[in-house]
């Protein structure tokens, strides 16, 4: 016996065997049991979404001998004609290449004559956009008014062509592209049932090449087989649809983090001696950062969708900004699509990657597999510059929005021979903290140095003077501070925000925080139930009070209350805005 193509002998014969509709699905079955059925159906979609394939299976429950079901029996005389193409009631018709009105008025002339052997007569009619005019207009009435033994199914990868005339006259069903996971799994489960081993990676590049189609990913599957001599290994797969290997992005990065933008051309170098497409290469570049992006902001929640390389995607996603990810993502996506008008695709990806490389955040200067960066180092900022007591003290409250701004109390001597910035940070805390606390706070000074200093932070006030924006300040802004002291800071946020515990706007959190008091400082984050009221809160709270004033004074406006008097009017609040 000949071999039989994929396509064909894994060609779904039942309802139940269809992968990835399960809408159109529900909703015929659901119409075959309880015999709602309608004479005219349409299907749409991309090729090789199951459009025959589906129209072939609903044939089949419409004449199985069994009776109209949602499950036809599969072994009657009907069911096997239907699945062997040669079921004398039913007429698949190509509308390409049948496009004329007089084919059309002759296939509806044989409507009227009622079915040789099945119980109804069943026409399916794929690529019908193709019609002409007047074969659309010949149709029209048969459509509407047809015998009670006709069915029609009509399929198209192209709804915007057909009349709404005929639109009008059918049941529509749209159907979906296949989603990678589902391919794939499917793909595997073929292999399983052909006794074929195979890579996940491998199946996952298919499930990608084929687009949604089912029908191309079995075609594919094919074509790799028979070029690995029965194997389906990801090198392989990778070498016949010329994709490109992630060892090359995964270098392009290392080499953009680490500021070496003579190691990041020459893997691009490397790249076109293969041969390697350009367009390929940068759609395979903006997979990678959609899935580092996924890792920075649903972590572990969401590994399983991170593929094979989790690991190193990861690590990826630590050492990248979350926002850098978001601007390299639409910089290789804008590449690619002006890669038509560069002079030659290689250089069209190397001005990419050179416009990656110009954009790198400076402060991230450090290659892939070096330690986290939980574990670097703060730049100190400058020494202050030497004040006297009552300097130091000013100094205090109109640079460092952490001391308290209550009006100074005499302050006590303090060396003027020691500059402030050479003092350990508890004496230094505890020089500047007496000559500005309310008295309300005197009572923490036989306290250690920490809480002395936890004791005057006023959190609202320091967020407005940090150089901190994006998640990091969101973060921020939905957190209270717990402890405070020389080497530590422990904020707490609320579960309902949980969501912006993130490691990236942690750490850059923690950057701008060390760097505004001039000392390595760790942050920790925890979550839980937050006793005081946040900056967010804070700030919707003023918000509201705003607003409340803003309608107050509009109700009270001379003008509006002589017009809500004399037409029995009231404000709308919703169109009342504070300034």
């Amino acid at each position: 016996m000949s071999y039989q193509v994929l396509a064909r002998k894994w060609r779904p014969k039942s309802f139940s065997s269809l992968v990835g509709q399960e809408h159109v699905v529900r909703a015929l079955e659901h119409a075959l049991n309880e015999k709602r059925l309608h004479h005219a159906y349409l299907f749409t979609g991309t090729r090789g979404v199951g459009k025959t394939t589906i129209a072939r299976i609903l044939a089949k429950s419409l004449n199985c001998e069994q009776g109209i079901s949602a499950q036809a029996c599969g072994v009657c005389s009907a069911c096997q004609e239907i699945d062997a193409g040669r079921f004398v009631d039913l007429l698949e018709v190509d509308a390409a290449t049948n496009t004329r009105v007089e084919e059309m008025r002759q296939l509806l002339e044989n409507a009227v004559y009622a079915p040789t052997r099945g119980r109804f007569k069943v026409y399916v009619i794929d690529e019908v956009h193709m019609l002409s005019s007047s074969a659309f207009n010949a149709m029209l009435k048969t459509l509407e008014e047809p015998p009670e033994h006709v069915k029609f199914i009509l399929a198209t990868t192209d709804p915007q062509k057909i009349p709404v005339t005929v639109l009008s006259r059918c049941l529509q069903f749209n159907l979906k592209q296949m989603t990678v996971p589902a391919i794939a799994a499917h793909l595997k489960t073929i292999l399983v049932a052909e006794s074929i081993s195979a890579e996940p990676a491998a199946l996952t590049l298919l499930a990608r090449s084929a687009a949604g189609s089912m029908r191309d990913a079995l075609s594919l599957l094919d074509q790799a087989i028979a070029h690995g001599a029965g194997r389906v290994e990801e090198a392989l797969v990778r070498d016949m649809l010329g994709t490109v290997d992630l060892d090359y992005l995964f270098d392009i990065f290392a080499a953009l983090i680490a500021g070496d933008a003579t190691a990041m051309l020459a893997v691009a170098d490397a790249m076109a001696q293969r041969s390697l497409s350009a367009e390929l290469a940068l759609q395979e570049m903006a997979s990678l950062l959609t899935r580092v992006q996924v890792a920075q902001i649903a972590g572990a929640a969401d590994a399983d969708s991170l593929g094979v390389d989790a690991a190193r995607i990861s690590e990826l996603a630590e050492r990248l900004e979350i926002e850098f990810v978001q601007l390299a993502y639409q910089i290789v996506v804008h590449g690619r699509r002006d890669l038509a008008l560069a002079p030659d695709e290689n250089s069209g990806l190397l001005m990419t990657l050179l416009r990656l490389f110009a954009f790198r955040p400076q402060s991230r200067a450090e290659p892939v597999g070096a330690s986290s960066l939980s574990s670097r180092s703060v730049m100190p900022a400058s020494p202050r510059r030497l004040q006297t007591p009552g300097a130091v003290a000013t100094s205090a409250v109109a640079e460092n929005p952490l001391v308290s701004a209550t009006p100074p109390q005499p302050a006590p001597a303090v060396s003027v021979s020691t500059p402030a910035s050479a003092l350990p940070v508890e004496d230094f805390v505890a020089s500047v903290t007496p000559a500005v606390q309310p008295a309300s706070a005197r009572h923490v000074a036989n306290e250690p140095p920490a809480a002395a200093e936890s004791a005057v932070l006023d959190w609202h006030v320091l967020l407005t003077s940090l150089a901190v924006s994006g998640m990091a300040r969101e973060l921020a802004q939905h957190c209270e501070v717990r402890r405070f002291g020389a080497s530590e800071m422990v904020l707490r946020l609320s579960s309902a925000h949980r969501h912006l515990l993130m490691r990236a706007s942690q750490e850059k959190l923690q950057q701008v925080l060390s760097e505004h008091f001039g000392r390595a400082l760790k942050l920790n984050v925890e979550v839980g139930d937050v006793e005081n009221v946040t900056p967010a809160e804070s700030a919707r709270q003023e918000r509201r009070e705003r607003q409340d004033r803003a309608v107050v004074a509009i109700e009270q406006d001379g003008f509006v209350r002589a017009a809500i008097d004399l037409f029995a009017a009231s404000p709308v609040e919703s169109s009342i805005q504070h300034l």
